[in-house]
């Protein structure tokens, strides 16, 4: 319903804008004392001149039929309207002492415009209604047609949105007009145009307003304006300009021939690619053709620079050429031709396919690959920091566990009744202590001190399936190591290699490359390869005053040099590829485009050979078959580069490999590290979870970077009370409806939130709650207490609540919406209260991200989800502990409820602390389930029938929409399912 606009009666402005209670707002309309004339309308009589457009109507007649204020309504279908100009009619009438009229429109056979019901109230003067929106101005004044001067005024409401648009102008020595101007005439999408004649004069004063008292006037200083042709956008005033509007000419000219086209084979499979294309416009897209084998030529259309083109014949050449294509469709001539010849086939197994099922459904397990189980020592790597750091002490080298062990305890973790592992990222990593995976140099690679013979990344991802367990990727966009990434851009040097740094710095070692595993043969004792240090400047630095002392001591007393450690402002990383700044505002632009840390190289991700490398790596685990993504330091690019280029490569490259189902469940979920209790992050929407999962609500400019700040711009000015909101996570009453996904970007978010008030699950639920009216759809949020960074409020070290405490937060996250995610070994309190992470001042034994596999030993086996068949050894004792059968039962009960995986929540009609229903429809499948964690509750306007406790079996039979639940006690719960199961599992230590 709109309301009504302020009226304009025969008064100075200033006694409107006083009697409006709009004083306090003047700031917001023009200056007074130089725009608006404070003068008094001179009409003789009180009418109103009612002007309503009909290009929309296409109506042959059209009648006013009103009601003066306080006066009788005309007699039906009220007065015949005249023709005014195209697509408008007036009528003037009489309001004797009335300030205004109510009014609805017909066309005289019974069908009418009554304003959805609420009518339209009018004031006096002239009056537009266009479409259900009221404004005051004449449609059809002057347009410009005199023989003095003229001035063209185009105005753009793309960024403010007005659907009408007036301008308010003096020609220069002149008088204004009186408010609100004369009225715009729509242009073209986004523009409103007048031609205005003034005179002798050579230029105007002029402000804009939507016609309801929202102005733009520059800031109070009002646009000045010559005459000939001017365009006004976001407050650019640009004079002698060319026709916004113009029919812009067929696009006819083809893009440049790709160049420097490589294709290498490994195995059965070839990795091409070449040089980005050139164009008038921009590229769209490649095609890539290859010949040879016994399918001929095939054409493949990519988005990047990278094709990886797999599962071809043996010991095959093939022969690969490349277009550019742009939007126009115009294709350039081919490359030149690049030729591999394959190898024998892989002896991994050929490549997965992807689960495809609701990620909904599948609670996560969460390990750091190298600290959770060793399955072959002989990839154990400790790197430079083994001895430093103390793990060489305690025989515990930071790569430790590897893919082997993980495929070796994937019946743990079933046993446990996870269905998802997310692992840390797999590309090979350089750094001192990279472990983690999170410091990536060559993204095409898998990391060799993860993989064993038989234990490849690809046996991981295909046994996980054949246990109908998924595999979630770690994955980093937003930086490489400090050594830059390989197959992209490494540094040419960052160092002196002197006497005194030669025992730290290796010396070139031609024809040795680094992979992480194999020592460097020259020094015996090292893993790189000295392609980063020198004794003299070596051709191609760039680093500013390389060589030159800082000043400066090391730890050891040593002479510290100019580009001794990498640095985004030296000059050691081109913009083309880095950024070149550190961030100084962690809720400021620059938190999306500067480094983070050192030994982080933050990559320009708006950058078109950047998003190739990235998305062309990405696209091999993709085919490799993995289920999902989990975006490491998502808050940091801008999320207009996320819904431009990753995302839709992402979804686009599933799609192409394993079809639209598989696509539309591969999961894909966001890290925005919001470390604090607000709903927005500390005001910022750019810096908040939640602004992640929807698309941009306008369209920004073509170039990436240009695009990124107008996007934060735009985000910001509107700030936290004119962001979207969503109901796909509410129940509507008791019925589940179905999720409005339209502008979901593709991202799913951790739910940052919660995770920082798991100190307390009161305060999680509550904090949850809270913000899911801003998260696209909440019931995909991934829900964890602590994890490898932090544990609630920002705490640096593992959950240290107690047992009770623990068992609490499971029965939450376990039935509430989202997925519940687990640490590994928290299910056993592992390291509880130790500090997370020390990097190398401490021994990994001594933190949170300590080795797990003593308590795996032993043999496991699972053949359905939370129950082991057999156990013996440690790891029998640790499936014996007690959160370890809280946590069983709790993901039988989930995996038997749909209503617990995927349903809507609310808690409307329930009393209790933390009490929800909730509610799945699909097909055949009807869940509707009552939920008590700790506490009593009571449930009034329920359905009415028969309902059965997961927990105890314990039946109530509904006749009244009621049911009432006494209180089960810490980190138990209760389950009303409406004609559900009845009792799931056995009774344990929480669950009873």
């Amino acid at each position: 319903m709109r309301s009504a606009p302020p009226r304009l009666p025969r008064r100075p402005l200033v006694a409107f804008v006083a009697a409006s209670g709009l004083l306090g707002l003047l700031s917001a309309v023009p200056d007074t004392s130089t725009s608006i004339p404070l003068q008094t309308v001179a009409d003789s009589t009180n009418t109103a001149t009612v002007f309503y457009y009909t290009k929309t109507k296409n109506w042959s007649s059209t009648y006013l039929h009103y009601a003066p204020d306080g006066g009788s309504w005309t007699t039906v279908p009220g007065v015949q309207m005249e023709s005014a100009c195209t697509d408008w009619v007036k009528k003037t009438v009489d309001l004797g002492s009335a300030a205004g009229l109510q009014a609805t429109f017909n066309n005289g056979s019974g069908t009418w415009d009554n304003n959805g019901g609420n009518n339209y109230a009018l004031g006096t003067g002239t009056i537009t209604v266009k479409d259900g929106v009221i404004a005051h101005s004449d449609p059809c004044a002057d347009t410009g047609t005199g023989s003095g001067n003229q001035a063209t005024v185009y105005y753009s409401t793309a960024t403010s949105g007005w659907t009408i648009a007036n301008i308010h102008y003096a020609p220069s020595g002149g008088s204004w007009t009186a408010v609100p101007g004369l009225g715009m005439e729509s242009a073209c999408t986004g523009w409103w145009k007048k031609t205005l004649d003034i005179g002798t004069a050579t230029s105007l004063k002029a402000a804009f307003n939507n016609g309801n008292g929202v102005w733009d006037n520059n800031n109070s200083s009002d646009y000045t304006i010559p005459t000939g042709t001017t365009t006004v956008k976001d407050r650019t005033v640009t004079t002698s300009a060319a026709d916004p509007c113009a029919t812009e000419a067929p696009d006819t000219e083809a893009p440049t021939a790709p160049t420097k086209v490589t294709a290498s084979a490994t195995d059965t499979s070839v990795v091409v690619s070449w040089e980005a294309a050139t164009d008038n416009k921009a590229v769209t897209k490649y095609q890539v053709m290859r010949a040879g084998g016994s399918k001929g030529t095939v054409v493949t259309d990519v988005g990047s620079t990278v094709s990886s083109d797999t599962g071809l014949e043996e010991k095959t050449a093939y022969t690969y050429t490349v277009k550019a294509v742009d939007a126009a469709g115009n294709t350039s001539p081919a490359s030149a031709e690049a030729t591999a010849t394959t190898g024998t086939a892989a002896p991994a197994p050929a490549a997965g396919t992807p689960l495809g099922t609701d990620p909904r459904k599948d609670p996560i397990y969460f390990v750091l690959t190298a600290r959770f189980y060793d399955g072959d020592t002989s990839n154990d790597r400790g790197g430079s920091q083994h001895t430093k750091s103390g793990n060489a002490a305690n025989n515990d080298p930071m790569f430790r566990g590897d893919f082997k062990g993980l495929v070796n305890k994937l019946d743990y973790i079933k046993a446990l009744g996870f269905s998802a592992v997310w692992i840390t990222p797999v590309v090979l990593n350089r750094s001192d202590y990279d472990y983690h995976g999170y410091h990536g140099y060559d993204f095409y690679k898998v990391d060799p001190r993860l993989e064993s013979a038989g234990a490849t990344y690809q046996d991981l991802i295909n046994a996980a399936h054949a246990k109908g367990m998924k595999i979630y990727q770690d994955v980093v966009y937003n930086h490489s190591s400090r050594w830059g990434a390989k197959g992209l851009y490494t540094p040419t040097v960052y160092g002196v290699r002197d006497s005194q740094w030669s025992w730290y710095y290796d010396e070139k070692n031609e024809g040795f490359e680094y992979d992480g595993l194999t020592v460097e043969p020259k020094s015996g004792k090292s893993y790189y390869n000295g392609d980063l240090w020198s004794t003299a400047e070596p051709t191609g630095n760039t680093c500013v005053n390389w060589g030159k002392p800082t000043g400066g001591k090391s730890a050891e007393g040593y002479t510290l040099y100019n580009c001794q450690w990498p640095s985004p402002t030296s000059g050691m990383f081109p913009k083309a590829y880095y950024h070149q700044c550190w961030i100084g505002n962690w809720e400021g632009e620059d938190s999306r485009s500067c480094w983070l840390h050192e030994d982080l190289a933050d990559f320009n991700t708006e950058s078109t050979p950047v998003q190739n490398y990235l998305i062309g790596a990405y696209n091999k685990y993709i085919d490799m078959g993995v289920d999902g993504f989990r975006i490491d330091t998502a808050v940091h690019i801008p999320r207009v580069t996320w819904n431009r280029r990753f995302l839709p490569a992402i979804y686009d490259r599933v799609t192409q490999k394993f079809g639209t189902t598989a696509a539309q469940n591969f999961y894909v979920f966001g890290e925005v590290g919001a470390f604090v209790n607000d709903k927005w992050n500390r005001g910022s929407v750019n810096h908040s979870a939640q602004f992640f999962t929807w698309k941009e609500r306008k369209e920004y400019s073509a170039d990436d970077e240009t695009a990124a700040m107008e996007q934060f711009n735009y985000e910001n000015n509107l700030g936290t009370g004119n962001q979207p909101t969503s109901t796909n996570a509410f129940l509507n009453g008791n019925s589940y409806h179905t999720p409005d996904h339209s502008q979901f970007s593709g991202m799913n978010i951790i739910d940052m939130r919660m995770h920082m008030n798991f100190s307390d699950a009161q305060n999680a639920y509550s904090n949850g709650k809270d913000s899911d009216d801003s998260v696209n759809d909440a019931t995909y949020n991934v829900v964890y207490v602590d994890s490898h960074d932090y544990g609630p409020n920002k705490s640096s070290t593992r959950y240290s609540g107690g047992t009770d405490a623990w068992a609490e937060n499971m029965s939450l996250m376990w039935t509430f919406r989202g997925i519940p995610t687990l640490y590994y070994g928290s299910e056993i309190e592992f390291q509880k209260g130790k500090q997370i992470d020390c990097g190398p001042t401490c021994p990994l034994a001594s933190t949170g991200r300590a080795y797990y596999g003593d308590h795996l030993e032993g043999t496991v086996t699972a053949s359905e989800f939370g129950k082991a068949d057999s156990a013996s050894g440690e790891v029998a004792t640790t499936l014996s502990q007690p959160l370890v059968k809280h946590l069983q039962r709790l993901n039988q009960i989930r995996r038997a409820v749909p209503a617990l995986q995927m349903g809507q929540y609310s808690t409307d009609g329930i009393s209790g602390s933390m009490a929800f229903k909730r509610r799945y429809t699909s097909g055949s499948t009807d869940s509707f389930a009552l939920v008590t964690v700790t506490g009593e509750a009571t449930y009034t306007g329920i359905p009415n029938g028969t309902y059965k406790d997961a927990v105890t079996g314990d039946t109530k039979t509904v006749t009244n929409g009621t049911l009432a639940v006494s209180a089960p006690g810490k980190g138990n719960l209760r389950v009303y399912v409406l004609n559900g199961p009845g009792k799931i599992g056995t009774d344990g230590p929480y669950l009873k």
